[in-house]
C-alpha cells in the first residue's frame, strides 16, 4: 500500500472509531485530525469535506467488512436458518468490531444522517440492500433444498430478522450489556426453527 493510500485508510479507520463512539455530528474534523495526527492539508488532500469522508467510511470500511461477514456465513452453510442464527449470534455476542455500548454503526448513521442527507441515505441504503439480498437469496435457496418451508416468504423473513437485529442492538446500547441480547436470540432461534 502506498503512503497516500495508507494515510487515507488511517484517517478513515480512526475517524470511524471516533464517530462510532461519539456520533457523526458531534465528531469534528479537528477531532479527527488530532486523533490521526495528520495535518489539515493531508485531510483535505484526501477528502473535500467531512461528509465525503463519512460516505467513504460507509463504502470503504463498513460495506466490505460487514458484507464479507454476511457473505461468508450465509454462503458457506447449506442450512440457511442455522446460518442466519449463527450470523446474528456472532454479530451480537462474538464480533469484536461491534461494541455493545455503541450499537450498530450502520443503524446509528441511519438514525443520525439519512433524514436530511441524501448521499448518506443512498450509501446506507446500498449497504443494507446488499445484506437483504444475500439473506433473502440464502432463504430462497434453502426452500429449494428442503431446509425452509415452501410457503415462507424470504423477503418477509429477512426484514423481520434485520429489524429485530437493529432494534436489539439499541436495547444493548441502552443498558450497555450483552445480556439484553439473550432473550432476543432465544426467540430468534424459535422463530427460525418454526420456518422448517
Amino acid at each position: 500500500m502506498k503512503k497516500a493510500e495508507a494515510t487515507r485508510m488511517t484517517i478513515l479507520e480512526k475517524a470511524f472509531e471516533l464517530i462510532y463512539a461519539k456520533g457523526y455530528q458531534t465528531t469534528s474534523i479537528d477531532d479527527i485530525i488530532a486523533t490521526t495526527k495528520v495535518t489539515k492539508g493531508a485531510f483535505y488532500y484526501h477528502f473535500k469535506n467531512k461528509d465525503e469522508m463519512g460516505i467513504s467510511i460507509i463504502n470503504e470500511l463498513l460495506k466490505p467488512n460487514m458484507t464479507n461477514g454476511f457473505k461468508h456465513t450465509l454462503q458457506n452453510d447449506h442450512d440457511p436458518l442455522a446460518a442466519i442464527y449463527s450470523l446474528i449470534y456472532g454479530l451480537l455476542m462474538k464480533d469484536e468490531f461491534l461494541k455493545v455500548e455503541y450499537g450498530c454503526p450502520a443503524s446509528n448513521l441511519t438514525h443520525e444522517m439519512t433524514p436530511w442527507h441524501t448521499d448518506f441515505n443512498h450509501a446506507l441504503n446500498g449497504l443494507t440492500r446488499q445484506w437483504i439480498k444475500m439473506m433473502s437469496a440464502s432463504i430462497e435457496k434453502g426452500k429449494k433444498n428442503g431446509f425452509v418451508r415452501r410457503d415462507v416468504n424470504p423477503m418477509h423473513v429477512t426484514m423481520f430478522v434485520m429489524s429485530g437485529y437493529w432494534g436489539i442492538r439499541n436495547f444493548g446500547k441502552l443498558v450497555n450489556s450483552k445480556k439484553a441480547y439473550l432473550p432476543f436470540l432465544k426467540e430468534l432461534k424459535n422463530y427460525l426453527e418454526a420456518l422448517r
